[in-house]
């Protein structure tokens, strides 16, 4: 890739965007599908919405 500041492959143990899409994207839809069924979405989002809010908090 053009621009990239890697030689071949990124460090082993790097976590990239195309890595935690695949394993983000499928668990919180299945979450989501699975609280939609349970009459649950709203407790679910507000869950969500939390959880981010504290992982942000943490990070910075």
């Amino acid at each position: 890739m053009p621009g990239s500041p890697y030689l071949d492959q990124p460090p082993k143990g790097l976590l990239t965007w195309p890595k935690l899409l695949s394993i983000s994207v499928p668990t919180i839809s299945v979450l989501s599908v699975v609280a939609w069924s349970q009459d649950l979405l709203l407790e679910w989002l507000i869950f969500l919405a939390l959880a981010l809010i504290i992982f942000g908090m943490i990070r910075k």
